[in-house]
């Protein structure tokens, strides 16, 4: 029997974008000058970073700035508490890639499609939503990318919920050399660039919902720090060209503060399934703690793009 709330489709919503919205995103992730194709809306080659499709849950169709808190207050599962949503941080994050987006969405009507695939009770420490959401043209009801989302509700638990399956995990090979390191000195900044992709929650920004959910003030989107592992893995292993990457993942293990430094460390496994091979990887803060774990993804890998020139 479904647990409560499995099935539930929240009503689609439009999302659109343009090409700055691209280039703003590629900047914002660490993109390279030599990687033209992600930031210059010229280059012959020009195309989204396959993860963008992400950041259009948040901006949806806007061009200007949302309040987080209200745009989080959707429709109620049913059967389930109404969650604060001032309280909420990713847990985990998947997403799968089935079709590349165009550079703009101008004459094509696309949509958000998200339905609950599961909501969990943890007890004290709070409850998990998770749900698939598809980007769609909504005209051929043609899927581009599917997203996984683990939520966290921070102490919103103890409703008598299902408790979830055990999650299944990616951790790196034993006693093995990263095949890729790669790393990011983050700054005070970091959020507040990043945010303009249309996440405009106010824990990014302002101190003072960090300090209430016990993070001691300001914390880098984990989904900045998601982003830009991916951007790390397609750049050093798979040339930095889209069409190498065909699913990627990463579960959010700790905070990032402005000022830390992101290594990433990735391991290719050798175990390849019609021509794509399975990497491990995860982020740590350097010297610290391990910020992003269960990092997998499915990749073809050529190294390192040539220097891409017009």
């Amino acid at each position: 029997m479904p647990g409560p709330g499995v099935g539930f489709e929240y009503p689609p919503k439009s999302v659109s974008w343009c090409k700055r919205d691209l280039l703003l995103f590629a900047q914002s992730i660490g993109c390279k000058a030599e990687e033209l194709h992600f930031l210059y809306e010229l280059h012959p080659n020009f195309v989204p970073f396959p993860t963008y499709p992400l950041a259009l849950s948040f901006k949806l169709d806007s061009s200007d700035v949302v309040d987080f808190y209200a745009a989080q207050k959707s429709i109620a599962i049913p059967g389930v508490p109404v969650f604060d949503p001032a309280h909420v941080v990713d847990g985990q994050r998947r997403i799968e890639f089935f079709k590349q987006l165009p550079t703009s969405s101008e004459g094509k009507r696309f949509e958000s499609r998200t339905k609950v695939v599961g909501v969990y009770d943890k007890g004290r420490p709070g409850s998990v939503v998770e749900t698939q959401t598809d980007i769609v043209d909504a005209t051929t009801n043609e899927v581009y990318s599917r997203i996984h989302t683990s939520s966290f509700y921070v102490n919103q638990g103890n409703w008598g919920g299902p408790k979830g399956p055990a999650t299944q995990t990616f951790p790196p090979p034993k006693d093995k050399k990263p095949d890729a390191v790669f790393e990011n000195q983050t700054t005070p900044e970091t959020p507040l660039l990043y945010r303009l992709n249309g996440d405009y929650n106010p824990l990014h920004a302002d101190p003072e919902p960090g300090k209430k959910m016990g993070f001691g003030g300001v914390i880098i989107h984990g989904l900045y720090s998601w982003n830009w592992a991916c951007h790390g893995l397609l750049q050093h292993l798979g040339g930095s060209d889209p069409a190498n990457i065909k699913e990627y993942q990463a579960r959010f293990a700790s905070p990032v503060r402005g000022g830390d430094k992101l290594v990433a460390s990735a391991w290719k496994t050798g175990e390849i399934k019609d021509g794509w091979e399975e990497i491990r990887f995860q982020v740590q803060i350097e010297g610290g703690k391990v910020v992003l774990s269960n990092g997998r993804a499915l990749m073809k890998c050529v190294g390192l793009a040539p220097q891409n020139k017009l």
